[in-house]
């Protein structure tokens, strides 16, 4: 039988080779893999030109995935240290690479990108048509902006972003409705730019079929942006956030009806005891579609520390319904990131997504942490650092701080819980005080 996306292919009963690779990655039954794929709960974002793809699933019952954002600038303009972020993201096993360049002809960055990344590729396309074009934002027209997306679906882009809930009338909403923070989405601004000066329709939104005709052709999943998400956690569960949220919702079943798959969204800044609430109005109005959030960032005051405050936001929001998150790292409000940034960005979005995971019990989320336990108990420091989640640093820290005794650390000394404990289970004498071993 043919079919034209892994949800095509779903809904008929045919199982891809895609969906073989997520069932086995995810210990899950492909039945049922199938199953939730065919009602868009799953996405498994997988563009036919993207040839050395390690497809992952996104969505009910899956382990939460990570995104790494990178790319180009006017103001930091160097393609090597971008790829070099690619093999970095890739090395440390994120699950996604969205190229967010918004400067220049980048189509032959973008096209090294998805030829040497097994990860799902994503790009937002109203970043690239200023450049593409060489032409100011007003001046783009509508089949302009549709050439772009038809490019990056021949390039091999995965996924996209497409801010299509912002329409008209999710515009006055905003109008009327004063945020501390505005539009802090930057396709979002850009689209409500181009809106105003023109005096017309978000094209995206006013043209969706033409959208999903190019995202059938290619298997290009569509991650409908939240142009409207909150940029400030004054600004969250705001009439224009909850606006455009229902005409997400209403985009995501018109997809489906197409057969394209479907991502939506989410904020943003928000306070903690907003984001159990979020999570769960956002998978009932778009009919348990996958949830794909930036953070949340749960307090605006931290800069420098905003991989702290999204993986905080993160671990509540995947905990409560998120499939997908975006990581943050520390630079975020302040600069491009560099290399370390980027690895404490994706530290600390896997601790988030793994925390999440242990709650909404994942098949081996929880056997990693007793693995690790086993471990410490055992004071295996090897084992401990094959275990850990990034390995350089903990190796680092032990080889920077040597104790006088190898089961110990320089913290407790021959006081240490686990080496007494293990000493006295075995029948040993604990010696703390005499030089013996």
């Amino acid at each position: 039988m043919n079919y034209t996306t892994q949800m095509d292919a779903a809904k008929k009963g045919i199982i891809t080779k895609e969906m073989e690779i997520v069932a086995e990655k995810e210990k899950m039954n492909v039945e049922e893999l199938i199953r939730l794929v065919s009602e868009g709960k799953i996405a498994i974002p997988a563009n036919k030109n993207h040839k050395n793809i390690s497809p992952e699933g996104v969505g009910q019952g899956l382990r939460t995935k990570i995104n790494v954002n990178l790319g180009i600038s006017k103001d930091c303009c160097d393609f090597d240290q971008e790829l070099e972020k690619v093999r970095i993201a890739i090395d440390m096993k994120a699950e996604a690479i969205m190229d967010l360049s918004n400067y220049g002809k980048t189509e032959g960055l973008r096209r090294r990108i998805v030829e040497m990344s097994p990860a799902m590729i994503g790009t937002v396309p109203i970043y690239d048509a200023v450049g593409f074009y060489d032409k100011e934002l007003k001046d783009i027209t509508v089949d302009e902006f549709f050439r772009v997306v038809e490019k990056h679906g021949e390039d091999g882009v995965d996924f996209i972003t497409i801010h299509a809930g912002l329409n008209r009338e999710s515009a006055n909403t905003f109008k009327r409705n004063k945020r501390l923070t505005h539009i802090v989405s930057r396709g979002g601004s850009l689209l409500f730019a181009w809106m105003e000066l023109n005096n017309k329709e978000n094209p995206f939104y006013e043209h969706y079929d033409r959208l999903l005709d190019i995202c059938e052709k290619y298997d290009m999943t569509i991650s409908l942006g939240d142009a409207l998400r909150p940029g400030s956690i004054n600004d969250a569960t705001d009439a224009s956030q909850i606006k455009e949220l229902i005409t997400l919702g209403e985009l995501t079943k018109r997809a489906w009806e197409r057969n394209v798959q479907i991502i939506v969204e989410g904020p943003g800044h928000m306070a903690i005891n907003e984001i159990e609430a979020n999570m769960l109005l956002q998978k009932k109005l778009c009919h348990g579609a996958p949830f794909y959030v930036l953070g949340p960032l749960v307090t605006d005051v931290a800069p420098g520390y905003d991989h702290i405050t999204s993986a905080i936001g993160g671990a509540i929001a995947a905990t409560y319904g998120a499939d997908f998150l975006c990581y943050v790292t520390p630079a975020e409000h302040l600069r491009l990131p560099n290399l370390e940034d980027m690895k404490e960005g994706i530290v600390a979005s896997k601790i988030a997504a793994h925390a999440a995971d242990i709650a909404k019990g994942i098949k081996g989320a929880r056997e990693w942490d007793n693995k690790m336990s086993k471990a410490r108990a055992d004071i295996d420091w090897e084992e401990m650092f094959s275990l850990a989640l990034e390995p350089e640093k903990p190796r680092r820290y032990r080889e920077e701080s040597t104790p006088e005794h190898s089961d110990s650390c320089t913290m407790c000394g021959k006081m240490c819980s686990m080496r007494n404990m293990k000493r006295i289970l075995e029948g040993k004498d604990i010696n703390i005080l005499r030089e013996d071993a």
